[in-house]
């Protein structure tokens, strides 16, 4: 009996933890952010500050405005965009963060579907 009473109070309680989330950490700096495409992992490069992103992928950059909603969420578009699949405005909505990385999930404003995503900082010497 005294076992179930255990039980029950930890499930009670780790049903209330909250993920650390500090977004205002990471609303500025320098990100690594890789991703899987089959087998091949591509790795992106991104430099933010306020008001712009700059993305380096495969030898190339793109620059993105930012608009903060909040401390978590943010919209980028990029300024010069090549086709109308670029022109779509991307939401990115930061879900947990820690000491030098956080988790984010990121979709074309307006749509429902969703990937999610993992950055780390990058630390200058």
């Amino acid at each position: 009996m005294r076992f179930l009473s255990v039980l029950v109070l930890f499930l009670l309680f780790s049903g209330c933890y909250n993920q650390e989330r500090n977004c205002a950490d990471y609303k500025t700096g320098k990100f690594e952010f890789e991703a899987i495409s089959g087998t091949e992992v591509f790795k992106t490069t991104i430099v933010r500050n306020d008001t712009l992103e700059i993305d380096f992928f495969q030898g190339k950059s793109d620059t993105s405005s930012i608009r903060w909603i909040n401390d978590c969420e943010y919209v980028i578009k990029k300024l010069n965009p090549k086709n109308q699949a670029e022109k779509k405005a991307i939401l990115i909505k930061i879900l947990t963060t820690s000491e030098n990385e956080y988790t984010f999930e990121f979709s074309e404003v307006g749509k429902t579907k969703s990937s999610k995503g993992l950055a780390r900082r990058v630390r200058e010497n």
